[in-house]
């Protein structure tokens, strides 16, 4: 029986605590599909006693991270310090190292993935990072091997717990954003400070990355578009409701003629979309493959154990390659380093999407008729009109439109020229809206 692969842990808290209990407490069934037992015994974590007080003497404790690096005897560096300050730092020292790297970091990959990719490639190590996006789903792992026979066409997900719980919330009350936001915060689901949560930033990193793998391109965060939820009302979440619709916060990257879309915003999707359903802190992807059809992930994006699940698996991976020629190893990004395609991230201008339009109009006759003619000089199409009396008084009216499919550039000079009208009386509000047929 050859002795158990080592592994050093790199930050103690929610995800690492998770992984030491859970590899401890299910240490045989994984010894006998990994074909080694995988032994967490080095920690590194600047609260020292409280490393200890998790591990034991199961485990050595430092509180420099460099000394796991520098330890011969380790195997794999698991990073789970988060950021893009000295986890990079570290991870590009122990790929140089010669280690393996675990990571649950989706901030540091989607900004320096591919500088990573491209040390681990040229030192012959493997950088696994199932963990980084919708935690304990392997979406990565369907992305990169699952689906690798299909012409990937779009992958659409709600991929941060933590708007989602406030999306679920404002639907289920009738609250506004703020409100549910501070009762988020006394529940835990959202940080003191939520705003990569709140701004979109979180689901757009990891969107960034099943990009990556799901098309063979670099990883670009720069060139995502980004739209938070800070500015939703729940208005708006009533009437799309009525109109058979519910909002959430997806990250969507899709295949186009002339480059990929890449954009995270508030999103208007058909109730009866399975997707629509994921309510409270849950995450779910759908993939559109040419040959597959339609798939769905589901279940927890975040928290210690379903976390650790995906570290965990990471972990089988590379033991079990271990020895393994690393040019059989299955890519970092799904596709061959040297058959990346150099395809355009798409201007959100020229993204083609549909559109939830809702503004406050003056009630008096031929303001309906002056709005559809702006929308119709634009080429843009109508789907639904919803009239309703306005909460803001009794001489205005709440307009609401559904379009279909435009290009966002044409959608953008259309709202300009009716934002102009005397008879629209206050900013308009536009979401974008997908079908996900």
């Amino acid at each position: 029986m050859s002795s158990p692969i080592q592994v050093g842990l790199l930050g103690i808290g929610t995800v690492g605590s998770g992984t030491f209990k859970v590899l401890q407490r299910n240490q045989e069934e994984i010894r006998r599909r990994a074909g080694r037992g995988i032994a967490i015994t080095m920690v590194a974590d600047l609260d020292v006693e409280r490393a200890r007080a998790i591990v034991g003497d199961a485990a050595q404790v430092v509180a420099d991270a460099r000394q796991v690096i520098a330890n011969p005897a380790i195997d794999i560096v698991v990073e789970l310090i988060g950021g893009y300050g000295i986890a990079r730092t570290l991870v590009l020292e122990a790929i140089a190292a010669g280690k393996h790297v675990v990571t649950a970091n989706k901030a540091l990959l989607a900004v320096h993935g591919t500088e990573i990719f491209q040390a681990a490639s040229a030192k012959g190590v493997v950088v696994a990072f199932e963990a980084a996006v919708a935690g304990g789903i392997p979406i990565i792992k369907a992305l990169r091997e699952g689906l690798t026979a299909n012409r990937i066409e779009w992958v659409a997900g709600i991929i941060n717990g933590t708007t989602n719980f406030i999306l679920s919330e404002m639907r289920a009350k009738g609250l506004d954003f703020g409100v549910v936001l501070k009762q988020a915060q006394e529940l835990g689901y959202a940080e003191a400070d939520p705003t990569f949560d709140i701004e979109g930033v979180d689901a757009a990193h990891k969107a960034t990355i099943m990009s990556a793998i799901a098309f063979g391109v670099p990883v670009q965060f720069d060139r995502a578009h980004v739209e938070g939820i800070t500015g939703l009302q729940a208005a708006d979440i009533r009437y799309a409701e009525q109109l058979g619709y519910r909002i959430k916060l997806l990250g969507i990257t899709r295949r186009r003629e002339h480059g990929i879309e890449l954009r995270v915003h508030p999103t208007l999707i058909p109730s009866q979309r399975l997707i629509a359903n994921v309510e409270g802190a849950m995450n779910a992807v759908v993939v559109q493959g040419d040959a597959v059809g339609t798939t769905l992930y589901y279940g927890k994006g975040a928290g210690s154990e379903p976390t650790a699940s995906a570290v965990i698996a990471d972990l089988v991976d590379i033991t079990r390659l271990h020895a393994a020629d690393p040019e059989h190893r299955v890519p970092h990004l799904a596709f061959r380093p040297g058959s990346m395609a150099a395809t355009p991230i798409l201007p959100i201008a020229e993204v083609i999407t549909a559109f939830y339009l809702r503004l406050v109009v003056a009630d008096k006759a031929g303001v309906l008729a002056r709005i559809t003619g702006i929308l119709a000089e634009h080429a843009i199409s109508i789907d639904a009109v919803l009239q309703r009396e306005s909460a803001e008084g009794e001489k205005q009216t709440d307009l609401i439109i559904l379009t279909h499919d435009t290009v966002e550039g044409r959608m953008v000079a259309a709202l300009a020229q009716m934002q102009a009208l005397p008879t629209v009386l206050a900013p308009i509000v536009r979401i974008r809206k997908e079908e996900l047929a």
